[in-house]
């Protein structure tokens, strides 16, 4: 809460440093938030989204929140993820085709800052996450921000019949499909595919790479996405996240399920299991693809995020998958054909 109090012309040379400068057009369609609408998105983050995964910090909301880790996580939550979805994602989805006026369909809308970055631009968006907590957090934060968005509560392996008779334009699995099972994952990429009309876009978003070394999302441990589930389980009491990971000591069908939620990497196998040989698909633009052919700040970020000499060995071993898929995180737009 405290950088959201900093006089705004302050705020907003910290941002400038952090984030590249998005397009003019996507600028003046920024929403802007007044300090008493900001607090009730603080205010149900706090009741809903936080209070709901006290479990899972083992310990009170307030002395998470209070930790370092804790405050972190809540500012994030409140602003930095709005921030940073507005400099780098949507001018890369924008690029692929305008937002305005464009049919979203927003899977894993989390507390909303996604949804609202999307939908500021024009987008006709309609969200969905499986946690109510959740949607409760990003309907406040629309709501602040002035926005008409259609919320469900719906696990992501039924969008392809819930919304079978709905066109979009854009199906994005925005930081969800790292917190699913196998059998969802197949069965809510499948079925989203088989719904998306000719070309349309269906994207992934920010899911970390299985073939990656290093786990940059749950554990925070090196190799850690390669090992098999039960082994990760059980490593996972090295993690340095111990609000997140330490109380992982003895299996059961219940621990075992909440493990998987908390993240496990994402990779081409699923592609070519639920839609179609990777090789084969239509891959419009990577994420650090299209960082990488920007501005010097964008070419910064992209060298801060990936690694070229670990993506060039991969690509030695399969050369005729897309490149994107080589990178540290899934950031893909794929075309349907």
């Amino acid at each position: 809460m405290q950088s959201a109090r900093l006089p705004p012309r302050i705020r907003a040379f910290i941002r400038s440093l952090a984030y590249p400068q998005p397009p003019s057009h996507i600028r003046k369609r920024f929403r802007a938030i007044d300090q008493g609408a900001l607090e009730r998105v603080a205010i149900s983050l706090r009741e809903n989204y936080f209070a709901q995964a006290i479990n899972c910090f083992g310990d009170t909301v307030e002395a998470y929140l209070a930790s370092t880790e804790g405050k972190k996580d809540f500012e994030d939550h409140l602003c930095n993820r709005l921030y940073a979805d507005r400099e780098t994602i949507v001018p890369w989805l924008d690029q692929a085709r305008s937002l305005q006026g464009a049919r979203v369909l927003e899977i894993g809308c989390g507390t909303g800052s996604a949804t609202v970055a999307l939908a500021e631009q024009g987008a006709l968006v309609t969200a969905v996450d499986v946690e109510e907590p959740s949607v409760e957090v990003a309907r406040e934060r629309c709501k602040a921000f002035g926005l008409d968005v259609a919320f469900s509560v719906l696990n992501a392996a039924q969008a392809g019949a819930r919304f079978s008779e709905e066109k979009f334009d854009f199906i994005i699995f925005y930081a969800s499909l790292e917190h699913m099972t196998h059998e969802e994952r197949l069965a809510a990429m499948k079925g989203t595919w088989d719904m998306l009309p000719k070309g349309s876009f269906w994207c992934v978003v920010e899911a970390p790479n299985r073939l990656w070394y290093r786990d940059d999302h749950t554990s925070l441990l090196p190799f850690f996405l390669w090992l098999p589930n039960d082994l990760a389980f059980e490593y996972s009491r090295f993690s340095p996240r111990k609000a997140v990971l330490g109380r992982y000591r003895e299996h059961s069908r219940e621990a075992d399920l909440d493990f998987l939620r908390k993240g496990r990497g994402v990779s081409f196998h699923e592609f070519d299991l639920a839609i179609r040989p990777s090789e084969d698909l239509r891959v419009v633009s990577s994420l650090l693809g299209f960082l990488r052919g920007g501005s010097i700040l964008r070419r910064m970020k992209a060298r801060l995020d990936g690694d070229t000499r670990f993506e060039s060995l991969l690509a030695q071993v399969g050369p005729r998958i897309h490149p994107g898929f080589y990178n540290r995180r899934l950031d893909l737009i794929i075309q349907k054909d």
